[in-house]
């Protein structure tokens, strides 16, 4: 049976009774990578500690009546700053009003969108962090030294070189221990009640309109070197898209016993996986769409850029 952890849908909680009908699952929709993660709550308010084991203890035989030097493991405290998730909304009141289902409908449907789309943002932050995503967004797995250069133990160097128009898979081990989503604040996403407010228009004088707040605290988790492996450098150019070949050697740079247990890449590279497959099909059809690898599920999201700078 497969290991069931806690995701996001479970974790977060959205604390406003005008939008207690929204199903986060159906938010998380187009977030497909974030969907399938392990979360956890913050270690400590804004900030999440966790402990990263650098080094095994000695162990071994010894012969009868001589014992051993005692050793222990060694662990390194890593933390990670979380980020201010903003999906707030402010509506013209006239706006609000006019909807047919009043304006707590309206508003309620404008902050599922809202939060629909911050949610695909934090996802896009998991992969790019502040090096192809959001500056001001939190430290994402393409920030982590163990996964930036092309040479790197935790890199598959797919070896494409037109530049800007790279792309990564990620096989990660997702679990509350290794890779997960990090949620503050009890893992609350806070959503006010709508106020009357007066703003600016957009271009003159002032207006009456509902404002609501949607904020969270997120970040990611890293615990393990081995807790992840990117194909890398990943392009159009002939015999540099994915392959299963490519897959198999990520899959071997993860201990015996610690298999990844999702697969996330974007479109470009699962029709390239596919088309890999059909050359190789023995009865010369076409291959299926591609969904697993040995039983690992492949999660196919825009998230992941084709136009990453390739790794040097």
């Amino acid at each position: 049976m497969a290991n069931d952890y806690y995701d996001l849908t479970e974790v977060a909680k959205i604390n406003d009774r005008n939008v207690a009908d929204l199903d986060l699952s159906d938010i998380l929709e187009e977030a497909p990578a974030l969907a399938q993660m392990a979360a956890v709550t913050a270690s400590n308010g804004t900030t999440h500690k966790w402990l990263k084991q650098t080094a095994s203890p000695s162990v071994g035989f010894r012969s009868v009546n001589d014992g051993r030097e005692n050793d222990h493991s060694e662990d390194t405290i890593v933390s990670s700053d979380l980020k201010i998730l903003d999906a707030s909304l402010s509506v013209d009141k006239s706006v609000a009003d006019s909807y047919i289902g009043g304006s707590d409908a309206f508003l309620a449907r404008e902050a599922a969108r809202h939060l629909k789309t911050a949610l695909f943002n934090a996802e896009k932050q998991i992969f790019n962090g502040t090096v192809h995503g959001d500056a001001a967004g939190f430290s994402g797995l393409a920030d982590v030294a163990d996964y930036n250069g092309a040479s790197d133990a935790q890199v598959v160097d797919a070896g494409g070189t037109t530049g800007s128009t790279g792309s990564s898979v990620w096989l990660l081990r997702s679990s509350p221990d290794e890779i997960a989503v990090v949620l503050g604040e009890n893992g609350e996403i806070a959503m006010s009640d709508p106020q009357l407010q007066r703003i600016a228009g957009s271009s003159t004088g002032f207006l009456p309109a509902y404002f609501v707040s949607v904020t969270g605290w997120i970040t990611l988790q890293y615990a393990s070197t081995y807790s992840a492996v990117r194909i890398a450098n990943l392009t159009e150019d002939s015999g540099k898209g994915l392959t299963d070949d490519l897959i198999y050697e990520a899959l071997s740079k993860f201990p015996a016993g610690k298999d990844p247990n999702v697969i996330v890449c974007n479109r470009r590279s699962a029709k390239q996986l596919r088309a890999s497959r059909t050359a190789t099909n023995p009865t010369g059809s076409s291959a299926p769409r591609v969904t697993e690898v040995e039983g690992i599920p492949i999660v196919v999201t825009d998230s992941i850029l084709s136009t990453e700078t390739l790794l040097s």
